[in-house]
């Protein structure tokens, strides 16, 4: 039976211990074999919660390991906890469940789905699928926790799920976990998380802010257990991230492209499937084009991030340099592994192939391959309109600006987020810094033709994590569109790798 949320003018104090009696034996068939798992279903994870219809959790336990088995060489007390959310465009998410394949999320995709490209068929260990089924057939235990979003809103009318809302909630749950840790199995040093979108970036700001004390006054509200939020390690899914420097970072790439194809943004229910919207880019748009164009070059260059062989990786004025080659290096390599894999190339022009080697790329081709999707800015609009502009709203304003360049050119003259917040939602600000706790282990993938966001920002990501000593496998993934979980095999190799 689900929890209610609360009623209006009543504040219910749920308990923060775990019942290890409160489950239900529950089965799944995954590769032609059946398994059993314990089931605790809508754990209220903080004590004062706002909203109980997301502010909740599921743990899977293999039943195996009530009866001294091991799995996959782990035992009830060294099972790694995978940590999986469903959050798409920042809005509230439901836990997972062991049903959830065959789903559609709010982009109306299936798991490992898209509903406007048809992804290619995978090779060797990259298998599709429930990611859930899959971690548990390895003997992971299972932790799904949802989260509040962007669009909600309590009885009296005041929005409860503004950022950092879902990140604190999310940390909530961490803690709730190690609060646990005598009585919940598994390894509470091993919690590794895994989110696709912006589900991906609440990964990314679970690993990069661990411990942070930004986040305690918002974690002390909802009366989550006093104990770490930290994780181990991070999977990560084409992540909508580093979104105050976003709107640049795609005009770097896609200026010049003047034309785009949209899919059409309901801002309560989230992307409407199957409706999408083609235009040419304004005089206007054109022009707020190049004018965020050469902000990024400056962006880029302050970081000072180093490649392989410790060279600073640099743009010019026009937007050329090492980086961009750099960039194109995962997008050799990318063709290079499905060529590897059996994958006919010879149609794709903008490659330059000899002797089964990728040799060359015409990044201008590869850009204009993919196509625009978004009309610049792409994610702080003047209008408030982008979901973005919606996740960084307060208590009583819907949308805010979170870029002084949209807050400056709005016509409206719309509000700018507090500087706090917009530091709050981005991982870069936190990686490696002081009384910050961050995540060891990093597994970020974003496709080859996903054109969400640059590939610049999933680059600037990873490097700068491993600048800082991070252990990070990164990759961008050949013909992929916006979508997660389609390398498990890949993925839990990795996985037991790192926790082995």
């Amino acid at each position: 039976m689900g929890i209610s949320p609360i009623v209006k003018g009543v504040q219910e104090t749920f308990p923060l211990e775990f019942d290890a009696n409160r489950y239900t034996i529950q089965s799944f068939t995954f590769e032609n074999k059946e398994y059993k798992v314990r089931a605790f279903e809508n754990i209220i994870y903080v004590a004062n919660p706002i909203d109980t219809a997301y502010q909740k959790m599921n743990i899977y336990i293999p039943e195996g390991y009530f009866h001294n088995e091991s799995i996959n060489g782990y035992s009830i007390e060294s099972a790694p906890i995978f940590f999986p959310n469903g959050i798409g465009g920042y809005m509230p998410a439901q836990p997972k469940t062991l049903n959830d394949a065959g789903k559609r999320d709010i982009f109306g995709q299936l798991p490992g789905g898209n509903t406007h490209r048809t992804p290619p068929p995978l090779a060797g260990n990259m298998k599709e699928g429930s990611a859930i089924h899959y971690a548990l057939s390895k003997g992971y235990i299972v932790a799904s926790a949802g989260a509040r979003g962007r669009s909600l809103k309590n009885a009296d009318g005041i929005f409860t799920g503004k950022a950092p809302a879902g990140l604190v909630d999310l940390k909530a749950a961490v803690c709730y976990l190690r609060y646990n840790d005598k009585k919940i199995p598994g390894n509470k040093e091993r919690i590794i998380s895994n989110g696709t979108s912006a589900g991906g970036a609440m990964s990314l700001l679970l690993g990069a802010t661990g411990d942070n004390l930004d986040y305690k006054p918002y974690l002390e509200e909802i009366g989550a257990a006093n104990v770490p939020d930290h994780i181990f390690a991070v999977s990560a899914y084409c992540p909508i991230t580093d979104l105050d420097h976003a709107d640049c970072a795609y005009e770097w790439q896609f200026n010049g492209i003047n034309t785009y194809e949209a899919q059409m943004m309901d801002m309560i229910s989230g992307i409407t499937p199957n409706k999408t919207t083609s235009d040419q880019l304004s005089e206007k748009q054109i022009e707020v084009s190049n004018q965020l164009k050469v902000q990024f070059p400056i962006y880029l260059n302050s970081l000072n991030i180093k490649d392989e062989k410790g060279n600073t990786l640099l743009l010019d004025e026009q937007g050329f340099g090492n980086f961009r080659d750099y960039v194109g290096s995962y997008v050799i390599q990318a063709a290079q592994k499905a060529l590897d894999a059996g994958k006919d190339l010879s149609n794709v022009s903008w490659l330059t192939i000899q002797n089964g080697k990728v040799t060359g790329l015409d990044f201008e081709g590869c850009i204009r391959n993919m196509k625009r999707m978004k009309s610049p800015p792409a994610f702080d609009t003047f209008d408030l309109s982008a979901p973005e502009n919606h996740l960084f709203g307060t208590e009583a304003i819907n949308a805010q600006h979170f870029t002084e360049y949209s807050y400056k050119n709005d016509p409206t003259k719309g509000p700018l987020a507090a500087e706090t917040i917009i530091k709050m939602m981005n991982p870069l600000y936190y990686i490696g810094t002081p009384n910050t706790n961050t995540s060891q282990f990093w597994h970020i993938r974003y496709g080859t033709i996903d054109n969400n966001t640059s590939f610049a920002i999933e680059v600037i990501v990873a490097t700068l994590l491993k600048n800082k000593g991070y252990e990070v496998d990164f990759e961008l993934a050949w013909n992929r569109p916006h979508m997660g979980d389609y390398d498990l095999g890949e993925l839990f190799d990795w996985m037991d790798k790192v926790c082995k």
